[in-house]
Formats: structure tokens, C-alpha cells, sequence
């Protein structure tokens, strides 16, 4: 009976393992049915929507212009008179006279005890009631889109009614640490493989905070004026769960630059990854719960993916789990069933990580590096033992390097 406990325990320990394996192999199936192109139809539908695109900016003069200016050359494209936001939001800098140069309408918020993305959002979807747009695009204030992403996103928002997502990767500068290029090839398999696996599996992602297109009737209707750390996850499980789960766009990746300073990238990291646990421990279980009982995939996959906790955290449970149990397995037979079901967890995970790196992220990392992987979790130790003694409760801007 202590053995099957045991040997239970161990897989719910490794369930995080079979989930990353299998959208990571439902993800290279998507890539190899060459089904990277875009969801939207071949021929563009005859009344395109109206558009509007929040910029939701604290502080950003120092990159919102190239974003602004990379906005406005595919507005002219599509023609519409659609109209580009940006939301000044409790700035202290000139973050407002820089994006009104630029040609943004800027409306400017001070709210110095509501700060946070999603008071912002709120304030900008406010704005827009008196005469409404068809779809509203989110894009943060240091990111740029591909080219014909934003027409692309629109159409399959208006063909869907569901909120759209691109995938949000960010890249290391020439020349960038290990460190840096190992968190670009995290955010590859987070952002690109893993909702390219859910999509694949159950036409699902994600949302991940810009690059998200939204139809207005459910924008118009959602509870976005919160101070939660990763506001834009909780608004996409909220939609999933009313029956509207994401979209995906592999075609038309939204990208920004990774920070030269690691002291500001790991406090960028503790942000994400803090928030994202507080949604996984507080969302997971209803999650599950409402799948079930609706028999809903979408649902149910989306559960799959926030079920895998951040990466390097789960290298280290893993780890100090096997260890502990070999240890113990010298002294009790009773615990060689919950060893070897370890042995096969920690085989699934390695194998997952294995294939990311090798059917997506090898322009990133050499095999050398991704040997040395090990030593990126030991960097981000500090990042879970502060959520442990003491939770990020509210948003906190990170700050830039400025390059």
C-alpha cells in the first residue's frame, strides 16, 4: 500500500513532464503539416473590420516611437480609418509629447493608487465606447509586428469572434550571455511551441498580453481594471472558460529585445513567472473542473498547458525529488516503483526539452549550451525562494536599461 502511495505521488510529480512532451510533439506535428501559415482565409472578406490598437505605455519615451511608427505603416496599408491609442499611463516622463509626435491619439491617466496593464486597458476600451471598433488589438509600447500581421489578426478575429494571439517572443542582443539566450529559447518554448501545441490539439492558447486581438463584444464586456500581476493570462481563462478560447497565429510573431542588464531581467522574470504561479495554484483546479464537466478540449488543453509550472523551477522539484528518493530507495525496496516512475518522468521531460531545442531552438542555443542549461535554474533560484517569502501581489513596472 506505502509503495502504490508512492508510485501515485510520483506521477502527479510528472503529469507537468507529459504535458510539456506532449505539446511539444503536438507542436512539431503542427510545423511539419506546414500549418505555420495563416489561419486567416485566402481570400480577405469584402468589409474589413474596424480597427482600433491600444498601446498601453508607463514611462516608455524611450521606445514607444519605432513601435508607434511601425504601427502606422501597416494602418496605411489597410486603409480603414482606423485609429491607434496610446494610453499614457501615470507617466512621469514625456512618454505622452513623444507619442503624440509621433501621430498616436494619447490619452494620459493618473491613478496613482491603480496602477497596473489592466487599469490601463480598461481606461483605453472606455475611451473607445462612444463609437466602438469591430476588433481592438493590444500591443505593448517596446514590441513590433511582422509584416501584415495586424490585417492578418483582425480578419481571423472577425471570422472567428474569438480574441486572437500572436505569438509574443522576445530576442538576445549579438553577443548576449547564456543566460540571456537560454531565456530566449524559454520564451520560445513557452510563447511559440507550447501554444502551437495547443492549438494543434485543441485550437487553444493562451493569451499573452500584446499581440492579442480581441472582437469588441468581449472586450467591451470583460473585467480589465484589475491590478493583477499577468493580467492578460487571467483574461484568456476567463474568456476559455465562457466559451471563448484564443486563436493562434504562428505566421505573425509580435517581438521585442531582451534587456542588456541581468539584474533587470531577472526582476522582469520574477514579475512573469510570480504572477503566472499565482494563476496556476488559484485557476488550475476550476479549470480542470469545468472541462470535465462540459467535456470542453479546448478547456481541458489549455488546463494541460498551465499545468506545467515555470521550467526551471520544475528542472530543480524534479531533481531534488529523484535525488531524495534514490537516496531513500538504498534503505527501503518499497520506493524502487516510485524511483523508476521518476526515472521515466524526468526521461519525458529531458526528451521534451530535447526535441524544442532541436526542431525549433537551435538557432539559439548550441548543444554545448543547452548542456549548460542547468546552471540558467540555479540562476533563477532567488526568483522562486521570493515568491515563496514573499508573493508579488501587485504590478510593478520593470525598469529598462535604456539602450
Amino acid at each position: 500500500m506505502f509503495s502504490a502511495v508512492l508510485t501515485l505521488i510520483a506521477v502527479l510529480v510528472g503529469i507537468p513532464a507529459f504535458a510539456l512532451l506532449t505539446l511539444t510533439l503536438a507542436a512539431i506535428v503542427r510545423k511539419y503539416r506546414g500549418a505555420l501559415l495563416s489561419q486567416a482565409s485566402s481570400e480577405p472578406t469584402l468589409l474589413l473590420p474596424r480597427l482600433a490598437i491600444l498601446v498601453p505605455a508607463h514611462n516608455e519615451s524611450h521606445h514607444l516611437v519605432p513601435t508607434v511608427k511601425s504601427l502606422f505603416v501597416q494602418l496605411k496599408q489597410r486603409g480603414q480609418g482606423d485609429r491607434l491609442i496610446v494610453i499614457a499611463d501615470n507617466c512621469s516622463d514625456d512618454t505622452a509629447r513623444q507619442a503624440r509626435q509621433a501621430g498616436a491619439t494619447v490619452i494620459e491617466r493618473i491613478a496613482a493608487l491603480k496602477r497596473g496593464k489592466g487599469y490601463a486597458l480598461a481606461f483605453g476600451v472606455d475611451y473607445l465606447r462612444p463609437d466602438p471598433p469591430d476588433v481592438v488589438v493590444v500591443v505593448d509600447a517596446d514590441c513590433l509586428l511582422s509584416d501584415g500581421a495586424l490585417s492578418a489578426i483582425a480578419q481571423v478575429c472577425q471570422e472567428t469572434g474569438r480574441p486572437v494571439q500572436m505569438p509574443s517572443l522576445m530576442y538576445a542582443t549579438e553577443g548576449a550571455g547564456l543566460t540571456i539566450r537560454t531565456m530566449e529559447f524559454a520564451m520560445l518554448m513557452k510563447n511559440f511551441v507550447r501554444p502551437l501545441g495547443s492549438s494543434q490539439l485543441g485550437d487553444a492558447c493562451h493569451l499573452m498580453g500584446t499581440g492579442m486581438a480581441l472582437p469588441w463584444a468581449l472586450i467591451a464586456k470583460a473585467q480589465l481594471a484589475t491590478p493583477h500581476i499577468v493580467e492578460d493570462l487571467m483574461l484568456g481563462i476567463d474568456l476559455a472558460s465562457l466559451g471563448y478560447p484564443a486563436v493562434f497565429l504562428p505566421a505573425f510573431p509580435v517581438t521585442s529585445t531582451f534587456m542588456n542588464n541581468p539584474d533587470i531581467v531577472r526582476k522582469q522574470k520574477e514579475r512573469w513567472e510570480h504572477g503566472y504561479l499565482q494563476v496556476m495554484l488559484a485557476k488550475l483546479p476550476s479549470m480542470i473542473t469545468i472541462a470535465f464537466r462540459r467535456r470542453d478540449l479546448s478547456l481541458a488543453v489549455l488546463a494541460l498547458d498551465l499545468s506545467i509550472p515555470p521550467i526551471a523551477l520544475y528542472f530543480m522539484v524534479l531533481g531534488t525529488v529523484l535525488i531524495g528518493t534514490g537516496l531513500a530507495a538504498c534503505f527501503s525496496a518499497a520506493l524502487y516503483d516510485a524511483l523508476w516512475t521518476l526515472l521515466g518522468v524526468d526521461v519525458c521531460f529531458a526528451m521534451a526539452i530535447v526535441l524544442g531545442w532541436w526542431f525549433f531552438g537551435r538557432r539559439i542555443l548550441t548543444l554545448s549550451d543547452l548542456l549548460k542549461v542547468p546552471l540558467y535554474a540555479i540562476w533563477k533560484l532567488p526568483i522562486y525562494l521570493t515568491f515563496i517569502l514573499k508573493k508579488r501581489a501587485r504590478w510593478i513596472r520593470t525598469e529598462r536599461d535604456d539602450r
